[in-house]
Order: structure tokens, then sequence, then C-alpha cells
């Protein structure tokens, strides 16, 4: 039976990226041997998505996946990550499903986040 999701950041500065998760965004972690942190994050969903809207207009080509950060006040969240120094765009798109922007995590390049206008999958019942 499945009982999680694993989900890998790819950086090229480890620590750095490490740093952020867990002093930044205050993630708590086990250590799984020799300093490779493993976090416990919050709650998460699964979305599918397509490549494209139509042939001629491609979003990602396969395999892609895209790792995003959600939060229930986008404002107050860029104010809080700024605060702490993190690299927040703070221009805010409303790409109809929620307000997006990106964050910059050390070593690992930018990352979403948004504040989602859908019902959130991670509340239903299992």
């Amino acid at each position: 039976m499945i009982t999680g999701f694993h989900t890998i950041v790819y950086s090229e500065d480890p620590p750095a990226t490490r740093r952020f998760f867990s002093e930044v965004l205050r993630w708590p972690s086990l250590d799984a041997g020799g300093g490779w942190l493993i976090f416990r994050t919050p709650p998460s969903e699964l979305g599918v998505h397509p490549s494209s809207a139509d042939p001629a207009e491609a979003w990602a080509t396969v395999p892609y996946h895209q790792a995003s950060l959600m939060c229930d006040d986008i404002e107050a969240t860029i104010a809080d990550l700024s605060a702490r120094r993190v690299d927040v765009r703070t221009e805010v798109q409303d790409q109809g499903f929620g307000l997006v922007t990106s964050l910059r995590v050390p070593g690992a390049g930018w990352m979403l986040l948004y504040q989602p206008r859908h019902g959130l999958a991670h509340e239903l019942e299992g």
C-alpha cells in the first residue's frame, strides 16, 4: 500500500538548500545518514496537467515534474519570506487557479509559490 509521497529537490549546493528548508522554512527533518536530511513537509497534493493546450503550444515536455509551495495568504507569505531574506518575486500573477509568484531556493533555482483558489485535496477524508 502507498504510505507517502516523496519529493526530491536537486541542488547544486545541497548544504545551502538544506539550510533553506531547515532554517528559513523551519521544516523539521531527520538525518537519513551522512547528513542526508529528509524533511517533513506540509500536506501535499498531486495534479495532472496536459503538456500543452494544443499541438502548437508546449508548456512542458514529458517527462517533466514540478514542485510548488502553497500558502493561504500570498502577500503575508511574501512579506514573511522577504523578512527572512528570501529572494521572492513580489509581482503576483492571477493564474485563475490561484495567485502565483516564485521564490529562489539556494542551490536549486526558482520554485513556484501560490495561494490556491481551488479546493484543497489534502483536506479530503481518506
